[in-house]
């Protein structure tokens, strides 16, 4: 996984030493330092100490499902990731094979499909809600392969639910509407809804953490609860500050604008 992760960070490296020297101005210095978090997080819900509690800990496993989902995956939009990486590839094979697929008009309607908030908000509400089915999750901690799945899906969830949220560029120079705050207040609806029925519940729901009591001094049911809380607190934030902030700008109207190079650009 660090290997992986690595090679993914070096290559977006180049990319962005190619395009910065290229185009100095096109997009903000900020950007590389949130890809890099990005893959940090990503090590930190499924390399790190943290991902060998999953199995013992529910607090822990949900712990990487919210890194994953609402950390990892829009810090990695936020850093303009196809455009850099594009860069790091070979000029010829953008110029040649690339370019003319991603003109096509599949791709487009695939892109305004995936990009739809109604999609965003369906991916992530469905992931969240389907992978906490008891049946379901108690199956995927009986498979040595089906947790892998699992963790897969949280993140391309996320990059599907935060799409249209972060926009990330050059779709991002879009004027910021009234439904996106909207969107993310609906979001946390499910999320509430399940964190509600773990902190209430006056029983343990997965039966695979009953017989891993003991962790932390935390019974199975204690655990579920700060699961449940956890969820809750961390759902709330994620999502309703990002909500406020955006309010806060289409109220004053400083929302943000294309810089000349960027329009440049877009116009290619």
């Amino acid at each position: 996984m660090i290997v992986v992760l690595l090679a993914i960070s070096i290559f977006y490296t180049i990319g962005w030493d190619r395009l910065s020297r290229s185009l100095p101005k096109l997009l903000e210095i900020w950007r590389p330092a949130a890809f890099l978090a990005g893959i940090a997080a990503i090590w930190l819900a499924l390399d790190s100490p943290l991902a060998g509690l999953d199995r013992d800990l529910l607090t822990a496993d949900m712990m990487q499902h919210l890194v994953l989902m609402a950390v990892a995956a829009p810090l990695i939009l936020l850093s303009a990731p196809s455009i850099v990486m594009l860069h790091a590839l070979p000029p010829r094979l953008v110029r040649d094979t690339l370019a003319p697929l991603l003109r096509t008009s599949t791709v487009h309607r695939l892109e305004l499909i995936c990009g739809h908030p109604a999609f965003g908000w369906l991916a992530g509400s469905v992931t969240v809600v389907a992978w906490h089915v008891p049946g379901i999750f108690n199956l995927a901690r009986e498979s040595h392969h089906w947790p892998e799945v699992e963790q897969a899906c949280f993140l391309l969830a996320g990059f599907l639910f935060w799409w249209p949220v972060v926009r990330p560029w050059p779709t991002a120079a879009n004027p910021v509407r009234w439904s996106v705050p909207l969107y993310l207040f609906l979001a946390t609806l499910p999320c509430d809804a399940l964190s509600a029925f773990l902190v209430f519940s006056d029983h343990v729901v997965y039966h695979a953490y009953v017989a891993r009591s003991g962790a932390f001094n935390l019974s199975p049911l204690q655990d579920q609860i700060f699961a449940g809380a956890f969820m809750w607190a961390t759902v709330t934030l994620a999502y309703m500050v990002p909500a406020l902030v955006m309010m806060v700008r289409i109220l004053s109207g400083r929302l943000p604008q294309p810089s000349e190079v960027q329009s440049r650009f877009l116009k290619r």
